[in-house]
Order: C-alpha cells, then structure tokens, then sequence
C-alpha cells in the first residue's frame, strides 16, 4: 500500500471515530441516549399498567405483563421488573405484581401528563378525538412536572379529561369517577353519560362512530344479555354489551331530569323551525367559538334555509342571516322543535 493511500485510510478512521464518538451528539451517544430513553418508556408503560389494574381492582401478572410488549423480546422486559422492583417501585407476590407507595405516586405522574395533554388537545387544537389517546400515550414520556403544572394552570386546573377521566392533582391527589357501566342499569333509567372508556381502541372506535357524547341524556329502553337499547338527542342506538361497558352512565334524579325534548339540529327538516338549546360538551375550543361567534346561542330561533345537492352542507336562517354548517357540526348543537 503506498503511503498516499494509507495516510487517506487513517484520516477516514480518524473521521469515522469523531463521527461516532463525538461528545453529546456522536452515534454512540445518540444510540445511548435513545436506548435510555426505550428504557425509561417501558418502565412509565409497566407502572401506568399496573396502576389501571388495580384500580379495577385486578391482580396482574409477571407474564400477563410480558405479553403486553408483544412488539418487543420479552428477554428485554424481565430485566426492566428486577431494575423497577430493586429500586422499589413494584414488588410481587407470587407471581402477581403491584406498586409501592412510591411507583403509584410515580405512576400517577404520568397519569396526570397523559390526561392534561389529552385535555389541551381537545380544547386547544384541532386534532380529531380519536388521535388524543395516542398523542397522550408519547407526551406522557416526555412532559415534566413543571411542564405539567404550567399546562394545567394553562387549562384552569380542570378536574377530569375529555374522557371523563378523572386527572390526578400535583399531590398526587385523584377525584372519584362518578357513576356506572351502562350496562348495570335496567330498562326506564334516565341518566347522563359521564364518561367514555377510551381503551381498548377497538371498542373506542366503535363507540365513536355512533357519535355519542359525554354529557348527554338518555333513556334505557331495553337492557339484557343481548343489547343494551336506548334513547339520546333523538337518535336510538343499540349496543352490545361489551360496548356499552365502557360507557359510564350517571343516574338522574327526578328533579334533574331534564323535561325538554332537546334533538341534534342534524335532524331538523326543512319545513320546521326550532330554538337552539346549547351546545353538546362534546363540542370544544375552537369549534364551539366559532359556532358561538356564529350566533348558534341558546334561545335562538332556527330553521333550514338551503340544502345542498348532496345534502351537506345546509344553510341556516340564524338571527336573519344565513350560515352554512357540516352536519358533523350540526350534530354538536341541540335544539327544541317548535310547533
């Protein structure tokens, strides 16, 4: 080899090894950095896990745990436990593990950044519902405490996420989830839902694509084994009851009970006239400024003026004007026909 050459050779090693040495930002520290980083996650995933089977009051498993990571070895996974069970933040009993003290206050820390960040989301952005959770699920790993503080002054310090689900205060202090499955009540009850479970998606999706919302009224006309039929906004829906399971329902007293006949504007004809009664909680931020803005305020008389060819969107005659609205948005606005 002639000199020429190996001189070329040692300065293309030398600029190999700067390139994966470099400080902070060479491969090998970057490799090191993320491989930390996949560690810490799996670590806030196990703990988080944990925290949600014991608050439906069940036992989980070294290997129900294992089988959660199924997209990773699980010979990765065990020396994660020993690592989080050596440092006190889990210990098991037989083969089924639970938090200490301090991996629950941990746990709820991201608890807490998961739900605030799926609040911000729906009363900040424009993200459709259906992207909050896996949003959440990567923010939760990476917000800190003081971020997460700040966040939630930012929010007014709200007390549960879009969900219903309750967010843990900065003490680590969590408000009671109100109300039960839908399905544990009989036919004839009138309730509010109060919450909609958002795991497992599958079920979330289907929950959604029914388009039903937190705190809107219903009737329970048919309850069993077999369905779950009810009433809400003048729609009926029927549910099966693994569906309808992740659905929380608040029982209404008699005086709460809300006596009027309050149906979405999406089902107005053209031929009526109806009185905007609000506006459903599903509907946040921005979306419910701009309809606000609009003028789609309680008391406001309303009727169709035009329907588009294919029937979306319609023009509505609102303190004599017309606007033109969705019917996804038109959905979101309750109203009172008038005779």
């Amino acid at each position: 080899m002639s000199p020429l050459n190996a001189l070329i050779i040692f300065f293309i090693g030398i600029a190999g090894t700067y390139f994966i040495f470099r400080p902070n930002t060479g491969l090998y520290y970057r490799l090191k950095r993320y491989y930390r980083q996949d560690k810490k996650i799996v670590i806030e995933d196990i703990l988080k896990m944990l925290f949600h089977a014991e608050n439906e009051g069940k036992g989980m498993g070294v290997e129900t745990i294992l089988n959660r990571f199924d997209h990773q070895d699980k010979k990765t996974i065990i020396p994660v436990l020993q690592k989080i069970e050596a440092e006190k933040l889990i210990k098991t009993k037989g083969d089924i593990v639970e938090l200490t003290d301090e991996g629950r206050d941990y746990a709820l820390k991201i608890v807490r950044v998961h739900r605030l960040w799926e609040k911000y989301l729906s009363e900040q952005t424009g993200y459709d519902k259906a992207e909050w959770h896996g949003r959440a699920e990567t923010m939760e790993h990476n917000l800190s405490e003081k971020d997460a503080d700040d966040l939630a002054i930012k929010l007014g310090n709200p007390r549960f996420d879009p969900h219903g689900d309750p967010i843990p205060t900065n003490l680590g202090e969590l408000p009671d989830k109100i109300g039960q499955s839908l399905t544990e009540f009989k036919a004839g009850t009138i309730g509010r839902i109060s919450h909609i479970e958002d795991e497992p998606d599958v079920i979330y999706k289907q929950i959604l694509a029914e388009e039903l919302h937190i705190g809107s009224q219903l009737k329970i006309i048919a309850s069993n084994e077999r369905k779950i039929k009810f009433y809400s906004e003048g729609e009926e829906y029927v549910l099966a009851p693994i569906v309808a399971a992740n659905i929380t329902l608040v029982e209404l007293k008699k005086d709460e009970v809300s006596e009027k006949d309050e149906i979405r504007l999406s089902n107005l004809q053209p031929d009526e006239k109806a009185m905007i009664a609000g506006i459903s909680q599903e509907c946040k931020g921005e979306i419910r400024r701009r309809l606000l803005d609009l003028g789609f305020v309680p008391g406001t008389e309303i009727s169709i003026d035009l329907t588009s060819p294919m029937g979306d969107p319609k023009a509505y005659s609102v303190r004599n004007t017309n606007i033109a609205i969705r019917n996804e948005q038109a959905k979101l606005i309750l109203i009172e026909k008038l005779n």
